[in-house]
C-alpha cells in the first residue's frame, strides 16, 4: 500500500492504517519536534501528543496526499505551545549544550534563536524538513511566492549574522 491509500484508509477511518501513516511519518515528527523543543524526552511526549490529537480529528482531512503536511502542522502548533508554557515558567531558559554538539551547528541554533519565531519554523520546515515551498505553502495559508520571498529575507538575516559575528570577538 503506498502513502496516499494508507492516508485515504486513516482518514476513511481505518485503525490499522491510521498506525501505518504514524509509523511512516514519525522520524519526520520527531526531528520537527526535536528542532523545537531541543530535548528527546520532550520531542517523545509531543509525539505521543499529536498522535492522540491527529486520532481525533484525522476525518477533517480533506486531502490525503496532505497527510504528513496536516500531522506537521500538529507538531509546530503542540510545539510552539509547549514553548509559550515553559517562558510563563521560566523566564530564563538554559541553551541546550551536549557536549557532542560541534561549535558550527551551536553557532547555527544561536543565529536561529536571533530570529522570530515565524522565521525560525520556515528554516526549520525547509532546510531540517526538507518540506518542499508548496506544503509550506499549504500549511501556512499563503502563495508560494510569499514563502520564497520570506525564505529570502530570512536568509539574508543569517547572512548578515554571522558576517557580524565573524568580525566579533566572542566574550
Amino acid at each position: 500500500m503506498d502513502e496516499l491509500e494508507i492516508s485515504r484508509k486513516a482518514i476513511a477511518g481505518d485503525e490499522a492504517s491510521f498506525l501505518a501513516m504514524m509509523r511512516q511519518y514519525k522520524e519526520d515528527l520527531l526531528r520537527t519536534a526535536l528542532a523545537f523543543l531541543k530535548n528527546e524526552h520532550d520531542a517523545l511526549e509531543a509525539l505521543q501528543e499529536v498522535t492522540v490529537r491527529a486520532y481525533h480529528k484525522i476525518q477533517t482531512v480533506k486531502e490525503p496526499a496532505y497527510a504528513k503536511t496536516w500531522l506537521i502542522r500538529i507538531m509546530i502548533n503542540y510545539c510552539q505551545d509547549q514553548l509559550k508554557r515553559q517562558k510563563r515558567f521560566h523566564h530564563d531558559p538554559a541553551i541546550d549544550s551536549q557536549s557532542t554538539v560541534d561549535d558550527s551547528l551551536l553557532e547555527l541554533k544561536e543565529a536561529l534563536a536571533t530570529l522570530p519565531k515565524k522565521e525560525q519554523q520556515l528554516i526549520y520546515l525547509k532546510y531540517f524538513q526538507d518540506v518542499k515551498i508548496k506544503d509550506i505553502a499549504k500549511i501556512e495559508n499563503i502563495p508560494e511566492g510569499t514563502v520564497k520571498s520570506r525564505l529570502h529575507k530570512t536568509l539574508r538575516s543569517l547572512r548578515a549574522y554571522f558576517e557580524d559575528e565573524g568580525g566579533r570577538e566572542h566574550v
